[in-house]
């Protein structure tokens, strides 16, 4: 798998906080050789180890989301270019980034109400922490939404992160890199990135 070893982790972990972190993922699967890419929330169910999502069942890649069908979900942490101006040593340009990509296998959720669930449970994640909405499963506007969406959760086969964090360079450079993605990320971030060097 690339990048090499030292630029990946198996920090189970860290991949779900990423996940949790930066939910907006990007859903690829693909029919007959031809790619499909959307963009979409995907949340991480902790009780069963699977993500869970919905897709507008208009949309034309739902035909390659078949039970059983393989897809990679795509979840884009902090990233920033690194000028070799903020090394002590000497470097070439790059990008650090954070990046968890996952392989898994689809189950359709056609049920009304199951699906309604997973729309429950969606908004009640992305609301953290204050809960200003919270959306009922009776909400009327459930009943019509709840036809235009395929819901489905995916069984996580495979997860790669991809921690691009100049892991290869000597400690202070580590810590400059770091401070650089800080900035670029801003401080709402500065917690998440420090967990992700820890």
């Amino acid at each position: 798998m690339y990048p090499p070893p030292h630029h990946q982790t198996k920090d189970l972990q860290k991949m779900i906080a990423v996940i949790k972190a930066y939910p907006l993922g990007m859903l690829v699967s693909a029919q007959d050789g031809l790619p499909f890419v959307t963009h979409i929330p995907i949340i991480y169910n902790d009780e069963s180890g699977k993500l869970v999502a919905h897709i507008d069942k208009f949309n034309p890649q739902v035909e390659t989301l078949k039970d059983g069908a393989e897809v990679t979900v795509v979840f884009k942490g902090p990233d920033t270019y690194i000028s070799p101006s903020i090394y002590t040593t000497t470097q070439l340009p790059t990008w650090n980034y954070i990046i968890v990509h996952i392989t898994g296998t689809i189950s359709l959720i056609n049920d009304p109400n199951a699906a309604k669930d997973t729309m429950v449970a969606m908004t009640e994640f992305l609301e953290q922490p204050h809960h200003k909405f919270v959306l009922e499963k009776d909400n009327k506007r459930m009943d019509g939404a709840v036809n235009y969406i395929q819901a489905f959760d995916i069984t996580i086969t495979k997860w790669d992160g991809k921690f691009k964090l100049s892991q290869d360079k000597k400690q202070q450079d580590q810590e400059n890199a770091k401070q650089e993605l800080i900035k670029k990320s801003g401080a709402n971030a500065t917690g998440f990135i420090e967990d992700m060097y820890s």
